[in-house]
């Protein structure tokens, strides 16, 4: 079945990209913007690795009862408590804020949790992991967090810059930097726990995303050397669409083993799966009609390719 799914994309294909680029322009700059807003409204549900604290996560015998679970841990006066369902009905994943003092201090409160518990839930409760962040770590986490990315994206707009010219740089980053922030929207929008995995996803689409783009970018190299005269709207769109059935296969290859990781790799790698799937579909899609778009806006030079034709010419020679 998949296989004939995939003799429905033809290996020539004319979609006009560039006819439409403003629609596709116009979407993008929705994402971007409302991402934003959510992200600066609602904020990020962020985990323990960049707010800190105490994180809890256990299996119940029987179907957990999360009020009654919830009004006994209140009861003890830790502070602030969330607790949620993780995966089926009997796995449940505490937050506990963090506690005043060192790590003996926060121990302490973890046993508290654990006979107050005991007191209401019939049966042995199989407590899986127990974690602690400070909160100066939780802090340098997110920095580095954000640090990665940031650094990322500049050794992409370096690399595509020298590798090609920075019209194209320029041109992919910004496609990058709409996938990072349609991606973090997701997260504001759903409150999905955004964490160190995520970061990591966010890598990874990165990467994914720019392998797409340069795809692209090597084929409009190549079509202004062979169509010099051809406007480069069109030369634009054939590019596109010669790379067009490659970029959409790989992309849906790539999905499925993604989709595989999110169905059956459990609730702990579930966000870094959602973050993949969303940035594979948000990556393809900018790949294709964004950032070719944006080289319309920084034109490049046909007489450099001129150039380099000559001295090919002369190497042969």
């Amino acid at each position: 079945m998949f296989m004939r799914f995939l003799a429905l994309i033809p290996e020539k294909t004319s979609v006009p990209c560039m006819r439409f680029r403003h629609v596709f322009m116009g979407v993008s700059a929705f994402l971007v913007v409302a991402s934003a807003v959510l992200y600066v409204t609602v904020g990020l549900n962020l985990g323990i690795d960049f707010r800190g604290g105490i994180m809890i996560e256990l299996r119940t015998p029987a179907p957990a009862d999360l009020g009654q679970m919830r009004g006994v841990i209140g009861g003890l006066g830790l502070g602030e408590a969330s607790l949620q369902l993780f995966g089926d009905d009997r796995e449940v994943l505490i937050h506990l804020q963090q506690q005043e003092g060192d790590e003996s201090v926060q121990q302490h409160a973890v046993e508290q949790v654990k006979e107050a518990l005991a007191k209401v839930v019939p049966g042995k409760i199989d407590y899986r992991r127990t974690e602690f962040v400070g909160p100066k770590v939780s802090a340098e986490l997110f920095r580095s967090g954000i640090y990665a990315v940031l650094f990322a994206l500049g050794s992409i707009l370096v690399y595509v810059a020298f590798r090609f010219e920075w019209q194209y740089g320029v041109s992919g980053v910004i496609a990058l930097l709409h996938d990072v922030v349609a991606t973090v929207g997701l997260f504001a929008l759903t409150q999905m726990e955004f964490n160190l995995t995520i970061v990591a996803a966010l890598l990874t689409v990165a990467g994914y995303s720019i392998n797409d783009t340069v795809v692209v970018f090597d084929r409009v190299r190549e079509n202004l050397r062979k169509y010099k005269s051809m406007p480069m709207s069109e030369l634009i769109d054939l590019s596109v669409n010669e790379t067009f059935a490659r970029t959409v296969i790989t992309s849906l290859t790539t999905l499925l083993s993604v989709l595989a990781i999110a169905f059956f790799g459990g609730e702990v790698i579930r966000g870094f799966a959602i973050a993949m799937i969303f940035g594979i579909v948000i990556g393809t899609y900018s790949s294709i009609f964004v950032a070719s778009s944006l080289v319309l806006y920084f034109p490049v030079r046909r007489a450099r390719e001129s150039e380099d034709e000559r001295i090919e010419a002369r190497g042969r020679a």
